[in-house]
């Protein structure tokens, strides 16, 4: 009887020697798998974030870190798979966050031009109302000054008007008259040999003349 119980005790001791080895071995893999699981996991937000354009290099040094991983594990070599899927996981933190510094500075830098562009245009805008304030001060001035010449320019007529005497008018009144029509006499004698001729007397009418006589009027205004 304690023969039989002294072989079950070491039987069961030897299939417990036996048995750890093999959980070891089994959580091995499993920390293998978990490790490559979050080293994909952390590939995949690289990439969602833009670290491809980022930083494409490390991100691909991840991606192979990540495949050799696999291949390890797929050959039963479970430590060294660890290992490349903790480089991976690195790798990829690495990536994203450098993608994420790059973001950042390039959203400071656009900020930075977007508050020097809105200052740029304040301050051209502030020069235009400057340059309108001053444009219309200058049509103010030079109204005023063409104002003041046309009321210049009324005094002086006015005063000018008071001091001169008034203009006279020349009206001129032209009348003719005829002259009375002044009659020639002649007397023609004709002679014959027998005998005499009555004498005759031809009277010739000199046509008349017009006199002109110029009358000049002065009057005031």
């Amino acid at each position: 009887m304690t023969h039989n119980r002294l072989m079950t005790t070491l039987l069961s001791a030897s299939a417990l020697a036996l048995a750890l080895p093999s959980a070891a071995y089994a959580g091995k893999a499993d920390r293998a798998r978990e490790a490559i699981a979050a080293a994909q996991a952390k590939i995949d937000a690289a990439a969602t974030a833009g670290a491809g354009v980022e930083t494409p290099h490390q991100l691909a040094e991840a991606k192979a870190a990540l495949a050799r991983a696999r291949e390890n594990l797929a050959s039963s070599h479970k430590p060294e798979a660890i290992d490349a899927a903790i480089q991976a996981q690195a790798l990829a933190d690495a990536s994203l966050g450098e993608s994420q510094k790059r973001k950042e500075r390039a959203m400071a830098a656009t900020q930075v031009d977007a508050q020097a562009q809105t200052a740029a245009a304040q301050q051209e805008a502030a020069e235009a109302n400057l340059r309108a304030a001053q444009a219309q001060q200058s049509a103010a001035v030079s109204a005023q000054q063409a104002a003041d010449a046309r009321n210049a320019a009324l005094t002086a007529q006015a005063q000018a008007q008071a001091t001169t005497p008034p203009a006279q008018v020349e009206t001129t009144v032209t009348t003719q008259a005829a002259t009375p029509r002044k009659t020639a006499s002649r007397t023609v004698v004709r002679k014959r040999v027998v005998s005499r001729a009555p004498v005759r007397t031809t009277t010739t009418a000199t046509p008349s003349t017009a006199v002109t006589t110029t009358t000049t009027v002065k009057s005031p205004l």
